[in-house]
């Protein structure tokens, strides 16, 4: 609770360090971050490494299907993920990422740059070192970044409710320990099967409209306990009994 306390005063003062020194200023030292500091406004035409981390942070925040790339380049599906975010936490919405934008992610973030309702620890039941799956250990951990700041965006959607994650990030011994398909999302490391509450037909039906383009849930051959979304590049959505 005191940690909260603290990051959202400090949040505070940092949107008002922000407010006075006008949108199109860049960030400055008085808003620097354990995790990340962006020092620049970032609009449509921007490029570089602090767009790239700014996309991971609004990846979750698209349209029904669609998948923001993280490359680095500002484009207008960046600014919409954008403006959808600020919209989302009641922030002026002109898609154009400035010290108020930023102090907010400062908000929302830890300071080894989870969202702050995430932790590895919860995308990685299998072996704290990150290794054996599909790809690097360092791929499967960013790759559970990503996935991470997606489900915080889809947690906020839902008006802030708890997500349980029964699974994430799995070794191969891990996946076929609990059967697993061979080329499973989850040896990737941006897989998580949710489970409790919503639905797991609100929960198939809410995360396609945040980045996922694997949603497997009710009526899919051995989903009828959980939701699995995952970032697959051959999207499948699939929860007959959902509607999907």
């Amino acid at each position: 609770m005191f940690r909260r306390v603290s990051r959202l005063l400090l949040s505070f003062v940092m949107l008002m360090a922000g407010a006075a020194v006008g949108v199109g200023a860049t960030a400055t030292a008085a808003h620097a971050d354990s995790c990340y500091t962006w020092n620049r406004t970032l609009r449509q035409g921007s490029s570089g490494a602090d767009v790239t981390q700014l996309q991971i942070r609004v990846a979750g925040w698209v349209t029904s299907g669609e998948r923001l790339s993280y490359d680095g380049q500002y484009g207008a599906r960046t600014a919409a993920a954008v403006k959808k975010f600020q919209s989302a936490y009641g922030l002026a919405a002109d898609g154009v990422a400035g010290p108020a934008t930023f102090s907010k992610i400062y908000a929302l973030q830890d300071a080894d740059c989870t969202p702050v309702h995430f932790t590895y620890a919860e995308l990685n039941k299998c072996n704290s070192d990150w290794s054996g799956g599909a790809v690097s250990a360092a791929t499967a951990k960013s790759n559970a970044l990503k996935t991470m700041w997606k489900l915080e965006a889809m947690r906020h959607a839902l008006g802030d409710v708890p997500l349980t994650i029964s699974s994430g990030f799995r070794s191969r011994a891990c996946n076929s320990a609990v059967g697993g398909s061979s080329t499973s999302r989850h040896l990737y490391g941006d897989a998580a099967d949710l489970t409790g509450s919503p639905s797991f037909c609100r929960l198939a039906q809410q995360a396609r409209t945040h980045g996922f383009s694997e949603i497997l849930g009710p009526g899919y051959p051995d989903h009828n306990d959980h939701t699995h979304v995952a970032l697959d590049p051959s999207p499948y959505w699939s929860a007959p009994n959902c509607g999907i």
